[in-house]
């Protein structure tokens, strides 16, 4: 690895290299990163995969259908819907298929959002708790190619939409069967959340955020991974809690 960094850090990379690399040579694109924290291709690619997914879920599944299956996941909105006269739980839903499209055709914003906040807990953790030298603007670049794996579960999904796999039991946020939860019974919210957690590409996405964060501080992956795995594990927890009080 060693050699690898020594030999990206002469010579530069271009986004288009560094995109490639990082699914095939990884250490290649993270040494870039220590001369140049940009970040713009991948998130690029994240405004056009969130398009093409996007887009084969309204076309296959219906806005109006996906709000009434996120309300049903929350007995909170779903108690509230239910207490509205027949008419107007009808504009109600209404209102709730088109913020579901706003807010889905919006989701790139909500990933940066996202990505900042999951860079500067890294980036802190990494600064305070090891005595790390990187900047948050590295940190979050490694964050934002590391999770280019992910990307693939969206393309897969949409792949599938347009194909007519899956359209009857389909799930925005969980819509095609790369990980764990999406097998478990729909009956246990929570545990279906942790399974979710459990996911090929997501397990790959750390795997590279672990290396990514140790090439860009000059630590060890097994220091690393204390901070990124740490992380990760805090918020399985969070997505297991928030499932299980919702449902």
């Amino acid at each position: 690895m060693t050699q690898v960094v020594a030999a990206s850090e002469e010579r530069p990379l271009s986004q288009v290299a560094r995109v490639v690399d990082t699914f095939v040579a990884p250490s290649k694109t993270f040494a870039d990163i220590r001369r140049n924290a940009s970040w713009w291709l991948p998130f690029l690619l994240s405004i056009l995969v969130s398009i093409l997914f996007v887009s084969a879920a309204g076309k296959q599944i219906g806005w109006e259908t996906m709000a009434h299956q996120n309300i049903d996941k929350n007995h909170f909105a779903a108690d509230r819907i239910n207490s509205l006269p027949k008419d107007q739980q009808a504009i109600a839903y209404q209102g709730a298929a088109k913020q579901t499209e706003i807010v889905s055709y919006g989701f790139p914003l909500l990933i940066l959002l996202f990505a900042a906040i999951v860079s500067l807990l890294w980036w802190a953790s990494l600064k305070f708790g090891l005595g790390a030298e990187a900047k948050f603007s590295q940190i979050f670049a490694v964050y934002m190619y590391a999770a280019l794996p992910k990307m693939l579960i969206y393309i897969l999904a949409a792949i599938l939409l347009y194909a007519g796999v899956g359209l009857d039991n389909f799930d925005m946020q969980n819509p095609v069967g790369t990980n764990l939860g999406y097998y478990l019974p729909t009956t246990s919210p929570a545990l279906r959340a942790a399974g979710s957690f459990i996911d090929i590409f997501g397990l790959w996405a750390l795997a590279l955020a672990v290396i990514g964060t140790a090439i860009v501080t000059r630590k060890k992956p097994s220091q690393t991974a204390i901070v990124v795995v740490g992380w990760w594990l805090v918020g399985l927890m969070l997505a297991t809690a928030g499932a299980a009080f919702t449902a």
